[in-house]
């Protein structure tokens, strides 16, 4: 059985306000998903779905959130919310929401790590016939979550921080030049996410990337959509091809998978 403690397992859009319906309109066109609301009373989250699983969350952004920008989560699934809260916390993270229940879904909790990146900790409810963390990170399905990447201020102390909450492993470190090092890391085995410094980003933050058949035409969806391409196509050490993009709203993704294909 895949261990839950640090397996990837929701990602969830904060879009700008009054912009819902145009983000869920965005990520169907370039990534294929479906969304419908999630029937929360007194809240607007709408759920997005590709091949049948659950895989994205969206809503506008939250007013306590105040003036930031709009951005994606990735969320890691953890065994027991609170202790994992008090984990961040003693391990000089901070916790922005403390552990709440979200009925039907499980246990979350909003943090940051010692660098200031933005994550969420869910403690998911058990559902009958399904193991684990759900199905919205799966490398080998389109419009899935496919990597994890953290640009930060201190790539040692990042993953140090990490891997010590999570059980994260070091894999193989790529030399970037000028740019440092891309240290990968494994979970249970399998390479999930990547490490590195800041590069363009302004503050340290966390960038999910979503599987495509072809990366090519995946940038002429984003395009198409109102979306504006960052950089690639670029072929990254495996063979496959990542392209990094910001939707029409301005939140940052990336999309991999081969060079050509739908």
């Amino acid at each position: 059985m895949a261990k839950l403690q640090g397996t990837p397992c929701w990602y969830e859009l904060a879009t700008s306000e009054g912009s819902l319906g145009a983000a869920e309109t965005f990520y169907g066109e370039v990534l294929g998903w479906t969304c419908q609301g999630a029937g929360m009373e007194g809240f607007d989250y709408h759920l997005a779905s590709a091949g049948g699983d659950m895989v994205a969350g969206l809503m506008a952004m939250p007013a306590e959130i105040g003036e930031m920008p709009p951005f994606w989560m990735i969320y890691f699934a953890v065994d027991e919310a609170d202790a994992a809260a008090a984990r961040i916390e003693a391990a000089g993270g901070r916790i922005h929401r403390a552990p709440a229940d979200i009925p039907g879904t499980g246990r979350f909790a909003i943090a940051g790590d010692p660098q200031g990146a933005g994550f969420g900790i869910l403690q998911p409810e058990p559902m009958p016939g399904k193991e684990g963390a759900g199905g919205a990170f799966d490398q080998g399905k389109s419009g899935h979550g496919n990597w994890n990447e953290l640009m930060t201020s201190d790539p040692d102390a990042g993953f140090a921080f990490y891997s010590d909450l999570f059980g994260w492993e070091k894999a193989q470190a790529v030399d970037m030049g000028p740019m440092g090092t891309y240290q990968v890391f494994a979970h249970d085995g399998a390479q999930i996410g990547g490490v590195m410094g800041l590069g363009n980003s302004p503050v340290p933050a966390w960038l999910p990337y979503f599987g495509v058949t072809g990366v090519e035409a995946a940038i002429a969806r984003i395009a198409a959509a109102g979306g504006r391409l960052a950089h690639g196509p670029v072929e990254v050490p495996g063979g496959a091809f990542i392209a990094v993009a910001q939707d029409p709203q301005g939140a940052w993704f990336a999309v991999v998978g081969p060079k050509e294909g739908r």
